[in-house]
């Protein structure tokens, strides 16, 4: 989808075509027969535009709920952007009327949530096409007295000029994830010399962004959305002042679960959680927990143990109660082979297994293929090192 097609489904032909083309998505219509119809009212370009569009709204209600309907998306822009309940989230730590620089808004799913949460939004993105998406979602969803759109490099925009600095670098080229932040767009240096003068920063940043790359005094908060890991965020200036004077942490951690709002910061008094034999219960910490190195934290909850000091699976005795770990009943540890594990299913007529790994460089489809189950019971098998030995561990959820 080029800029002027997009430019022709904003008319009112084009929002026909786009209504079409949707209730051919709904309707589950074949993409080819959906685009030949289309075709014969409505010239190629204009089609493609249409079912684009159409498709994307399809799978965009999974981040954005109703708003899908109304919203706009680029394929990239749909893939980077935030999930509304996290954005909101992140949204609600800003002051109402707070001028927001937002220096890569992207389809604009964030400045949507800062908009709705009372701040003034000045938003750029240096893709002219994003730039006609997140300024048609401001206008479709009515924020547009509160947010300007426009076409710039994100090192135009003056932090000093506003009083928090939002970024949510690109994280995609060609259709594939970066992971190093240097091959972000803007490149960390970039964001870190704006973040420097902004009087407070928010910075999106993938999960797995290494520590080394956080900057000195910042807070890091790893978010995850029903158990599963959305975003860090990286909190600066202002927004950052509020952490223990005392600590000797140069970076402040914390992890957030939504939808709940639970919210576990690192405790500096806490020191690396011991390690021993398997006891009763299996412990598995939140994925935000663990990159936020807070596994410490969640055994000192449980009043648990490490299996192996460098992996991140708790065990205790006590069948304690936390929203930061999965708890399970352990039936039977084992060294791991295919033979024994299959046996021992077997003989408790497993049918059905839940396989998890850790440390365990086993391929877990071509292992369930193997196990050649049958039964009718349900089980779990975490699948780990102890030391140097692998391990099976059969366990029933808790």
């Amino acid at each position: 989808m080029d800029l002027y097609a997009f430019r022709e489904l904003l008319t009112p032909r084009g929002q026909k075509a786009l209504g079409e083309a949707v209730g051919t998505v709904t309707d589950g219509t074949d993409p080819v027969t959906a685009a030949s119809r289309l075709r014969k009212t409505y010239d190629a370009p204009l089609a493609a535009a249409a079912l684009t569009q159409a498709r994307l709204r399809a799978r965009g209600a999974v981040k954005f709920g109703h708003d899908a309907a109304r919203m706009y998306f680029t394929p990239d822009g749909l893939e980077q952007a935030t999930r509304a309940e996290v954005a909101a989230h992140r949204a609600r730590r800003f002051a109402a009327g707070a001028r927001v620089a937002d220096a890569c808004c992207g389809i604009g799913g964030d400045l949507i949530a800062l908009a709705r949460a009372g701040c003034e939004v000045d938003a750029v993105d240096l893709d002219p096409l994003t730039v006609e998406v997140a300024r048609a979602n401001v206008l479709a969803l009515d924020l547009g007295d509160r947010v300007t759109v426009r076409a710039a490099d994100a090192a135009e925009v003056d932090p000093a000029a506003y009083d928090v600095l939002f970024a949510d670098p690109a994280r995609r080229s060609t259709g594939r994830r970066v992971f190093d932040p240097m091959g972000y767009s803007p490149p960390w240096p970039a964001v870190l010399a704006m973040v420097a003068r902004a009087p407070a920063a928010c910075l999106k940043v993938a999960p797995g962004i290494p520590y080394e790359f956080i900057p000195q005094g910042a807070e890091a908060e790893w978010v995850s959305y029903r158990g599963e890991v959305k975003e860090a965020v990286l909190w600066t200036g202002a927004f950052a002042a509020g952490g223990d004077p005392g600590s000797t942490e140069t970076i402040l951690r914390r992890a957030t679960l939504l939808p709940s709002g639970h919210t576990l910061p690192a405790d500096p008094s806490l020191g690396a959680p011991g390690h021993g034999p398997v006891a009763r219960y299996l412990y598995e910490p939140d994925g935000a927990a663990i990159r936020a190195h807070l596994v410490a934290e969640v055994a000192a909850q449980v009043s648990g143990h490490l299996l192996d000091p460098h992996i991140a699976y708790i065990t205790g005795d006590d069948p304690a109660t936390t929203p930061w770990a999965s708890r399970y009943e352990v039936r039977e540890t084992l060294p791991f082979s295919l033979k024994r594990l299959r046996a021992a299913l077997r003989e408790r007529r497993v049918g059905t297994v839940t396989l998890k790994k850790r440390g365990s460089a086993l391929d877990l489809e071509r292992l369930r293929r193997d196990l050649h189950l049958s039964g009718d019971n349900s089980c779990v098998v975490v699948l780990t090192r102890i030391g140097e030995r692998p391990f099976a561990i059969i366990c029933d959820p808790s």
